[in-house]
């Protein structure tokens, strides 16, 4: 990749502006003086926080909204067949520069002395998010690329001043391999993207390249197999692990749940007391995200007493069980949560509350995922309350996997849901809907029948692969 190719670079266009991976990199550059334009088709805040940057923005993705750019950025998740893009493509026979989201975000890593690029199958933006959080709170001023939103820099992203950038370092079709890490951080490896990689050895053998890419460090899990395999044979950089296990650099020990939203832990380095750190997020999962967060800062000079308190003004990523409201004695809470890793420690977090009922409605996303790890989704489905499916959604791909959500959910005793191949509801023979299977120390009650089902569902879901809904605290 040429690295200098964005220096007689004026003018660039970004297709998809509002997209949470377009935006902060359309910051960042709007921020380093490049003129920049942008489109889109859907009005979102993240729109309305282009604009509120004087970047104009174009709705509706046209030929047109291109003329003048001198490089075009795209998305892998624009559909060959949009016209912007086809228009593109014909302007780069004729000079114009086009550019894939990953590789731009490659380029703006090299910028910076300190990238610390936050890789793993499950915790990525959570991490990233709380890194951020503890050099925004401690005043290092970096910028960031995060795959949700972070309250305290209002957004997925920002450019900072320092010499220090924050980012999300995603393993699909190998995008990471186009980033340019000081510090990698590699939190673990599970089985995902099997429709890309084929193989676990595969997505391993991916890792490994990312961990040999990075100029500094690498800040890894210890505790995980898969992980400590790929980072075998790595030299000529730092090694630092991380886990609960005695034997790494960082240990998280005498671990205490607290309640729901608040966990406590301590801290050793090398055996030596560091001191405890409270989190106010569900679920223990996340005391390893916090210790590989610890991991990362001091490596770039945070002290441990300001990772203490950065972790403790985080109350998580935007679409990380991030809390919506409460209406009628119901707690809804929307997760972004797409692996079956992922919901189950989420679901086990959402029990452990002092629920009267959980509610997991899910949206299955990519039917290759679907298929090939239906069971293991069924199996973390089964640990709510009650499940509701909705159809699958496809993104990128069409469904030659013949999959439907019937056939996960005739492997989750009591699920409900959309057939998926025909427009019928499944499973409501089943269930007593209309016997408040929801209530509060007030008897408020929420009650779904057949006839709001579907509508009801598409409202729910729509901007999320899963919701957990619970209803308010048990007085018992």
């Amino acid at each position: 990749m040429n690295k200098e190719i964005l220096n007689c670079k004026k003018h660039i266009h970004f297709i998809g502006i509002g997209g949470s991976g377009m935006y902060p990199l359309g910051q960042i550059l709007h921020t380093k003086g490049y003129y920049i334009t942008g489109s889109d088709n859907n009005e979102s805040e993240t729109l309305q926080a282009v604009r509120d940057m004087d970047i104009p923005v174009m709705m509706g993705q046209r030929a047109e909204n291109i003329e003048g750019a001198d490089l075009i950025v795209y998305t892998a998740a624009i559909m060959a067949d949009n016209p912007e893009l086809i228009a593109a493509k014909e302007a780069a026979k004729h000079g114009v520069d086009l550019m894939e989201r990953s590789e731009l975000l490659g380029l703006v890593t090299s910028w910076y002395d300190n990238a610390i690029c936050i890789a793993g199958t499950h915790g990525k933006t959570t991490t990233t998010s709380m890194t951020t959080q503890i050099l925004f709170d401690a005043g290092a001023d970096p910028s960031a690329v995060i795959g949700g939103k972070l309250a305290c820099i209002h957004g997925s992203g920002r450019c900072g001043n320092s010499d220090i950038m924050t980012c999300e370092a995603c393993e699909f079709v190998d995008t990471f391999l186009k980033l340019y890490p000081d510090i990698a951080v590699l939190l673990n490896i599970d089985a995902d993207h099997l429709d890309y990689f084929g193989t676990v050895e595969n997505i391993i053998r991916s890792f490994h390249k990312f961990a040999e890419n990075t100029s500094k460090v690498v800040i890894y899990n210890g505790d995980d197999e898969k992980t400590c395999k790929a980072v075998e044979g790595i030299t000529g950089k730092e090694l630092i692990t991380f886990g609960e296990k005695e034997g790494n650099d960082y240990v998280a020990t005498n671990i205490v749940h607290v309640s729901g939203l608040e966990t406590h832990f301590d801290v050793l380095y090398h055996g030596e007391l560091l001191g405890t750190v409270i989190l106010h997020i569900a679920g223990v999962h996340n005391v390893l995200n916090a210790l590989a967060a610890i991991a990362a800062v001091r490596y770039v000079g945070i002290s441990f007493e300001d990772a203490v308190k950065g972790l403790g003004n985080f109350h998580g990523a935007g679409r990380r069980f991030d809390k919506k409201g409460e209406a009628c004695g119901v707690t809804v809470v929307d997760d972004y949560g797409h692996h079956p890793t992922e919901l189950t420690v989420t679901l086990q977090a959402a029990m452990e509350m002092p629920f009267h009922a959980v509610w997991a409605v899910f949206q299955p996303f990519t039917y290759s995922r679907t298929a090939v790890l239906l069971d293991d989704f069924a199996k973390a489905l089964s640990i709510p309350t009650h499940a509701v499916l909705t159809d699958i959604m496809g993104s990128r791909e069409k469904n030659t996997y013949n999959i439907f959500t019937r056939q996960l959910g005739e492997k989750i005793p009591g699920a409900v849901g959309h057939s998926g191949d025909a427009d019928k509801l499944f499973g409501f023979h089943r269930m007593k809907l209309t016997q408040n299977p929801m209530m509060n120390a007030n008897t408020r009650t929420l009650r779904m029948s057949a006839s709001m089902s579907a509508t009801t569902l598409n409202q729910v879901t729509w901007s999320s692969p899963w919701a957990a809904v619970t209803s308010t605290k048990s007085t018992r």
